[in-house]
């Protein structure tokens, strides 16, 4: 934004609040959840969502485990009514959900709404007339705020007048003053009284007060500051329930929420992952995964996300980013080196330390909960491009392709991965990295390889000899030595025909995870005579050829 543009804006003014009790709050317990993306999020679709796919939406929200479900505006148009309806006739509630309906505070529509409910066994219907300055001046013609109070009080009249006339439905009567978020504190109360006064709420039966953020114009401190001083100046506080609303204009939904929890709200309307008007709502996943990572327990059940995001993204023809929290693609990837690191030792730490302890408190760095918890996988953590380290590669081998290298292995490998997907320009994929892998470190044989190989045991064990038939740049010939194993034996057949200007160093194996036509794995670390240090691998069906051939893979890699 250009400097001169700049004069057109202002502070947000702050809440005289001096003894404010918020910030010294923790979140302890889940509030009441709300989904509002059968009506919310519905109409902030560019295509709105046909009814069969509504019903569907429906069940998956049920099965999430939501208790309170806003399905729509049914006076709005036939199909929100035909919807509502259908819910109703055709049994789909549970006994314990209730739907919820929202209607401005007009008497047709009030009237259409009641007609929409009839039959249901519990239902929230939802009032609202916008209540800000900017309303009042803008879309209502310079209204005065007694008006604009009347016709909180009229709506809240007929609604109460009706409630009678639909004895088979427990009606839950829930008012917002829309726009809440830039209207004055002092209407926003004097409103909201009004109502409460004609509702008259009881603690055996409360009513819902929601306090709607429909535009974030300020920081989530002011917005807490707001929500306790209503809660300290609202009528029947005890029979009041405190509902949040949040949008997310400036980024902060999720944390507006928080804050509003920590000063006193009871209840919360969202969507999932965000869905809404402009830059969406509160996500309700991402604030209930929130409190799982603290250990609270919530009530939705969020561990089979992916699932959930499949069926989202049909229903709503929306794509989840990559980096939306707990549910983008790359959430729990990492490929920076560093980090890469980080996230396999600690994983590899708690995998030893769980087996003695199952109740061992989460902590792997980098990661705020465990992606299994939510149905994702280790093996789509760590990714590799140019970014990546010796750990990330390591880890891939090791989780993907079942290769457990040395660690004195990581740096030789990572560096030459990441140095090819810098070459490429990109990440690499999983199969890429193995194949890489096998290209340059395992069973390497351009210029030294074993045709021929038979290993013969000495009497009284120990000692063993070794016949093999070798080709070196073409040429073929035969080679014996004893030495007391296999790899011994080879290195000192080798040495019989002035092949040996190495000496061995390390030698690790093992049977390769998953694997089917090579079953075992060996890496060998040979020391050239002018002191430089290879690694070689060796991948065979038998553990002894797999130890040859990676010992003659360094000796070539070491040409």
């Amino acid at each position: 934004m250009k400097p001169q543009s700049l004069s057109k804006y202002r502070p947000f003014p702050a809440v005289s609040l001096p003894d404010r009790t918020w910030p010294d709050q923790m979140i302890t317990r889940a509030p009441i959840w709300c989904s509002v993306d059968l009506r919310d999020g519905n109409q902030a679709l560019p295509q709105p969502m046909s009814i069969e796919e509504k019903l569907e939406f429906f069940d998956l929200l049920v099965a999430i485990g939501f208790k309170e479900i806003e399905i729509g505006f049914p006076s709005a148009a036939d199909t929100e009514f035909n919807f509502c309806r259908r819910l109703i006739e055709e049994n789909r509630i549970p006994d314990d959900v209730t739907i919820q309906i929202l209607v401005q505070t007009r008497e047709p529509l009030i009237r259409r709404s009641f007609e929409a409910i009839a039959g249901a066994k519990r239902v929230i219907v939802h009032i609202y007339n916008s209540t800000s300055p900017l309303q009042r001046r803008v879309t209502f013609g310079d209204a005065s705020r007694e008006s604009i109070k009347q016709i909180a009080i009229d709506g809240a009249k007929l609604v109460k007048e009706l409630v009678p006339t639909i004895p088979q439905t427990e009606v839950v009567l829930q008012y917002s003053p829309e726009s809440f978020s830039d209207t004055e504190l002092d209407f926003s109360a004097e409103v909201c009284n009004a109502v409460i006064d004609v509702w008259q709420p009881t603690p055996q039966k409360k009513m819902i007060i929601n306090l709607p953020d429909t535009v974030q114009w300020t920081t989530p401190n002011i917005h807490a500051d707001m929500i306790e001083w209503m809660g300290r100046n609202l009528h029947k506080r005890d029979s009041i329930i405190l509902s949040l609303h949040t949008h997310n204009d400036r980024g902060t939904g999720v944390a507006a929420t928080e804050l509003g929890l920590m000063a006193g709200a009871d209840r919360v309307e969202g969507t999932l992952f965000g869905n809404g008007e402009r830059t969406g709502n509160l996500d309700i996943v991402t604030l209930a995964l929130n409190m799982n990572s603290h250990g609270i327990a919530t009530g939705l059940d969020f561990s089979g996300l992916t699932d959930i995001r499949l069926k989202y993204e049909t229903f709503t023809r929306l794509a989840i980013p990559e980096r939306q929290p707990y549910a983008g693609e790359l959430v729990f990837t990492a490929f920076s080196g560093s980090h890469q690191d980080a996230i396999k030792k600690g994983l590899d730490r708690r995998q030893k330390e769980s087996k003695e302890n199952p109740d061992l408190t989460w902590g792997v760095p980098y990661l705020t909960i465990d992606p299994q918890d939510i149905g994702r996988s280790y093996e789509a953590i760590i990714r590799i491009n140019s970014q990546s380290g010796k750990g990330g590669v390591a880890y891939v081998l090791d989780r993907e392709h079942g290769f457990d290298l040395p660690k004195s292995m990581h740096p030789v490998v990572g560096k030459y991965i990441y140095d090819l997907a810098d070459q490429h320009g990109r990440e690499l994929t999983v199969d890429e990295i193995r194949d890489a892998f096998f290209d340059h470190f395992v069973n390497q044989k351009n210029h030294l390889s074993v045709k021929e190989y038979e290993l013969i045991h000495q009497p009284g064990g120990g000692n063993v000899h070794c016949k093999a038939t070798i080709s070196l740049d073409g040429k073929t010939q035969k080679i014996e030595g004893d030495g007391n194993g296999p790899i011994n034996a080879f290195v000192h057949a080798l040495e019989t025909v002035g092949l040996k200007d190495f000496k061995v160093t390390d030698y690790r194996s093992h049977a390769v995870r998953g694997g089917s036509d090579a079953s075992a794995a060996a890496y060998v670390q040979l020391q050239h005579d002018d002191s430089r240090i290879l690694w070689g691998a060796g991948v065979d069906p038998s553990i002894e050829m797999a130890g040859l051939k990676a010992l003659v893979t360094a000796w070539n890699l070491l040409r």
